[in-house]
């Protein structure tokens, strides 16, 4: 992040530190640019900003929700989580390449690769490259840029143009949100190029969710449940 974007930022958090929020036009012209300089300048934060709706507030402030922390998801709906990753486990094949999403969900997938298989795992999420870089036989492709602390996750310009150059058998997605109108949805903006660019590219999207998910609208929307092609999920989630 450059030092003018930077600067922005911290006006912005200024002048959201009383609490409340700020319309993006209002937030764009407080900082005399453009409202797109301030959605690349939320993409390459590290998510104390959200914008909601166009509406641009702290992502901390409790009457706007409570904001991703991995540390906190990781032991939410852990045994849900590893009873998902079970089942996909089951659809990988002998050569696959992987795409596998950041969060908490998709780590007992990671963690519990075949240890018989030869695979190649894509990924842009630090915790599953520690996970995938232990597993004999995996190739691992980590992609970096800047380094977003509250998702472990990386993020850069050309990362969706590195993703659709790899030829992906299967995508293994995570969402923080799903509605049935509104779509797929997750809590950092940086995190939409990589899983778009990972639906557009792969031959089987596979989404990996629980229940605790379902209903729910999170500030950045990545796709639609009809750029999916299965649903991993409980019971009652799918009903």
């Amino acid at each position: 992040m450059n030092e003018r974007s930077a600067a922005r930022l911290a006006r912005l958090r200024e002048a959201l530190d009383e609490g409340g929020s700020l319309r993006l036009s209002e937030a764009a012209a407080l900082c005399e640019v453009s409202a797109m300089t301030i959605r690349r300048d939320l993409a390459a934060a590290d998510d104390q900003l959200v914008l909601i709706g166009g509406y641009l507030m702290r992502g901390d402030d409790p009457r706007h929700g409570t904001a991703y922390d991995l540390a906190v998801q990781r032991d939410r709906h852990a045994e849900a989580k590893r009873r998902l990753c079970e089942r996909a486990l089951a659809t990988l094949e002998e050569g696959d390449t992987l795409f596998i999403d950041c969060g908490t969900t998709l780590m007992p997938l990671a963690m519990s690769l075949p240890e018989d298989l030869s695979l190649t795992v894509v990924t842009y999420a630090l915790n599953v490259a520690e996970a995938v870089s232990a597993r004999p036989g995996v190739r691992l492709w980590l992609l970096g840029g800047v380094y977003h602390d509250s998702s472990r996750s990386f993020s850069s310009d050309d990362m969706a143009e590195t993703i659709r150059s790899f030829g992906l058998n299967k995508a293994f997605l995570s969402a923080a949100g799903v509605h049935p109108r509104q779509g797929l949805s997750c809590f950092h903006f940086h995190e939409v190029a990589p899983k778009q660019a990972a639906i557009a590219t792969a031959q089987r999207r596979i989404l990996v969710v629980d229940a605790s998910k379902q209903g729910l609208v999170r500030p950045a929307r990545f796709a639609g449940l009809e750029d999916i092609d299965e649903v991993i999920t409980e019971e009652p989630a799918a009903e």
